[in-house]
């Protein structure tokens, strides 16, 4: 095992270790699959913005495909764990650009690339604050966090 991976793990179980002897769960990034059918985007979107707000987490929409290989290791990096110390109160509201484009479309989430993250207007409508697009292969988490962080800190 190479010595910067040892550390990594060493911090991650000792962070771990430390949460569970404070009696919390850990605080993982969350996904939410938004519902298909023909609810309009915004009405989804406020009713994930109150239990956002019920459970103290930033409700960030996300917009992605699954051909789409900046999506695929978004995905991995939260599933695997990775960017759950980064966004510890993240919770995202995923729609399929595929399957859902014209409805994202009558409330404000376009954009040319994806995948797309916007921070919504209390209304449930995009607001002007997002981001869309990545670089492929193993340099997309490294080109999403930094932007990612800088959407969720700007009022």
């Amino acid at each position: 095992m190479k010595p910067l991976t040892a550390c990594l793990l060493l911090l991650l179980f000792c962070s771990a270790t430390a949460t569970a002897a404070e009696g919390k769960a850990p605080a993982r990034v969350e996904i939410i699959r938004a519902p298909r059918g023909e609810t309009p985007v915004h009405q989804i979107v406020q009713k994930e913005l109150r239990r956002a707000r019920e459970n103290r987490r930033v409700l960030v929409v996300y917009v992605g495909a699954p051909w789409c290989e900046p999506c695929k290791r978004f995905h991995d990096a939260i599933e695997t764990g990775v960017l759950d110390e980064v966004f510890p109160t993240l919770r995202l509201l995923e729609f399929d650009r595929g399957l859902d484009e014209s409805r994202l479309a009558a409330d404000g989430y376009v954009s040319r690339l994806i995948p797309l993250f916007v921070v919504p207007r209390p209304d449930g409508r995009a607001s002007e604050r997002s981001i869309e697009g990545s670089i492929k292969g193993p340099g997309a988490i490294s080109n999403i966090v930094p932007r990612l962080k800088r959407l969720l800190e700007t009022p």
